[in-house]
């Protein structure tokens, strides 16, 4: 068993609980000096006393484990990118920081954000017309993205109302869309009914009727349904959930909201446990589940990217979706893996590769700048409107684990994962990028100085220069 060292986490314990060095070595049989030095990581925790510690408190054993800070330092150093340019901070002091104090971490990066943001606000005053307003940094969708990427895409107490309220109105493969028929109609008076024009789906309260589009498919005409019995059934509990990062009242908040309902749904018409063993048995393959559920890949994809219940866990995945210009519509992970917020995306990535070949699933081992690797599946999928001659949706939808995950996964069948020569390498976009040796490079790095020649040339797009110099 290795040593753990969890002094912040103990002394925040401790300070929760309000209990003095004293207190507490009292309870836990030992002496107050040595308390202090296990708070301070001069002692690791021993197992009798971390047998005490969760007897005393109640906590789990897994809240002293060591934790997986992968995704907190890339956001610091994309956050922090210019004190590190500028020797203020090194990344090894951040890996420290998001190791020993994650908490003070998250405060750093959220207030390294503010900064970028009001940096971006005042740069788009300053070179706006007279007369128009300032562009804001984070919009309300991207806010609400970013409840769910803090809480690693997995909502416990939403996902376990969801299973009950399935297992109660009895949601099976094959039945789903007759027992959300028969649960709104029995419990809410709410019939169905066509929609017309371009919604797909209306609820209108004062006649208790739900218009659902006719040329939505089953999977997505079972999710509406389902989302609207989360809505009625459950509203305190997403207003609660909401409000624990937003205003009521606010957009962000609204939009929440409506993005718990969702979740909601999801889990609803695909219940955690009976969902958990069947990606188990089926080895991830996501075809196999979308034919037995009969719902939609993406719903496949986004729901794989949740099943993150204490001692039921699935493969932590990462989920993205992606247009063809790069825009990222929708990003969630239980990983380590980190999603810029500037400068687009890698084109290195096999979600772009998949809009070369719809219909089919890439997969690809990328690796990280900090030698992180992952196994990515991508698929092109398309959503049409019904008519001739009217413009569909294309996107790509992407699913990545670990590959230490990835013997998991039917589609590491005949790859060799521990070659690490066969990993393509990737980057979190190019402006943030490490990778200063990068042929496919679309912008120069943050902080480095060019090596501008007139006389000579080479594959890198902007090399730098040797000292870093700015």
């Amino acid at each position: 068993m290795g040593k753990t060292f969890a002094g912040a986490r103990l002394r925040r314990l401790r300070e929760d609980r309000r209990m003095s060095q004293a207190e507490l070595a009292r309870v836990l049989g030992i002496s107050p000096s040595y308390l202090n030095q296990m708070e301070h990581d001069s002692r690791p925790l021993t197992v009798p006393v971390l047998l005490r510690l969760t007897e005393a408190f109640g906590v789990d054993p897994g809240f002293f484990s060591a934790r997986d800070t992968t995704r907190l330092v890339a956001d610091l150093r994309e956050a922090l990118a210019p004190e590190i340019a500028g020797s203020r901070v090194s990344a090894a002091d951040l890996t420290d920081l998001a190791a020993r104090l994650p908490d003070v971490a998250r405060v750093l990066l959220d207030l390294g954000r503010r900064n970028q943001q009001l940096a971006e606000r005042l740069a788009g005053a300053t070179d706006g017309r007279a007369g128009e307003p300032a562009p804001t940094a984070s919009s309300p969708h991207e806010e609400v993205r970013d409840f769910f990427y803090r809480r690693q895409n997995y909502l416990h107490d939403t996902d376990l109302a969801a299973e009950r309220l399935a297992a109660e109105i009895g949601v099976r493969p094959g039945e789903t869309t007759g027992a959300l028929t028969a649960r709104l109609a029995r419990e809410h008076g709410v019939h169905l009914a066509a929609a017309s024009g371009d919604r797909l789906h209306h609820y209108d309260e004062a006649t208790r009727t739900l218009h659902l589009s006719p040329r939505l498919r089953p999977g997505r005409r079972a999710f509406r349904m389902a989302t609207q019995l989360a809505l009625l059934e459950h509203g305190d509990a997403l207003d609660r959930l909401a409000g624990e990062d937003f205003a009521p009242g606010s957009a962000p908040h609204a939009l929440t909201r409506i993005g718990i309902a969702n979740y909601f749904a999801a889990a609803l018409i695909l219940p955690y446990a009976a969902f958990h063993a069947a990606a188990e048995e089926a080895r991830y393959d996501i075809d196999v589940l979308t034919d037995h559920h009969g719902v939609g890949y993406e719903t496949v994809c986004h729901r794989l990217s949740t099943l993150q219940r204490p001692r039921l866990r699935g493969v932590p995945f990462s989920f993205v979706r992606v247009d063809r210009a790069g825009n990222m519509s929708k990003r969630q992970s239980a990983t380590g893996f980190h999603f810029s917020r500037a400068g687009g995306t890698c084109p290195l990535w096999n979600v772009y590769e998949a809009f070369a070949a719809p219909g089919r699933i890439h997969v690809q081992i990328a690796e990280m700048p900090d030698g992180q690797r992952y196994l990515w599946t991508a698929r092109a999928v398309t959503r049409h409107r019904g008519r001739w001659g009217e413009a569909g949706r294309v996107y790509a939808v992407g699913l990545g684990c670990e590959t230490r995950h990835a013997h998991r996964l039917v589609y590491s069948d005949g790859l060799d994962l521990g070659n690490t020569a066969a990993a393509t390498p990737i980057g979190m976009g190019c402006r943030v990028c490490e990778r200063l040796d990068c042929s496919q490079r679309a912008a120069p790095p943050l902080g480095r100085g060019l090596l501008i020649d007139q006389n000579s040339s080479t594959f890198v797009p902007y090399p730098v220069t040797d000292d870093g110099a700015r």
